[in-house]
């Protein structure tokens, strides 16, 4: 959302995260709840399921939601002055039905990320561009870590995957490695 906000250096790093993303697999769209740009788009999406829209404080969530679904009214507030952030005026999560089909879930504004349910073996399925490699890798419990003959490792060497997604991927792979801290902080 607030893709009229965006300068155009905004604009141009938007492109290269775009091109990251929809070369992994996923559908990118830039929208405005404010003028509208991209709401079709979007709204043609919604309606093949269930979505919850996620992300920081002040990102537009709720506001998308109400230029989709007419009359619902859920409150909203300005990004803080102050400090630049938004102000957290939803408190739960709430799932909507839409208009055209589907479900929307508004949820609150995020503050961090955890593999709270992930288990290291599998974190590789929930990077589609690392998964579709995987039967190419020499051994089928690749992580795409240190293993011999691992074809994510080849593909990012190539440029065929985003260095950026292979090193956000290390990163988290290593969260599994915080042992009994992580298991005790999420039990």
């Amino acid at each position: 959302n607030k893709v009229d906000a965006l300068t155009d250096e905004d604009h141009t790093q938007a492109e290269a995260l775009a091109k990251v993303y929809r070369d992994a697999g996923y559908a990118w769209l830039q929208v405005s709840a404010h003028t509208g740009e991209g709401m079709e788009q979007l709204e043609a999406e919604l309606a093949k399921g269930i979505h919850v829209l996620s992300g920081h404080s002040g990102v537009g969530k709720s506001t998308l939601i109400n230029r989709i679904i007419p009359g619902l009214h859920i409150k909203t507030a300005e990004v803080s002055d102050s400090h630049h952030k938004g102000r957290h005026t939803t408190t739960f999560a709430e799932m909507h039905p839409l208009p055209e089909g589907g479900f929307l879930v508004d949820t609150p504004g995020i503050k961090g990320f955890g593999l709270v349910t992930l288990e290291r073996d599998t974190l590789n399925h929930h990077f589609p561009e690392f998964f579709r490699r995987l039967p190419e890798c020499k051994f089928h419990n690749c992580v795409h870590h240190k293993e011999p003959g691992c074809a994510v490792r080849d593909a990012v060497a190539a440029g065929e995957i985003a260095e950026s997604r292979y090193k956000n991927y290390l990163e988290m792979l290593g969260e599994f490695d915080e042992g009994p801290y992580r298991d005790a902080l999420y039990r």
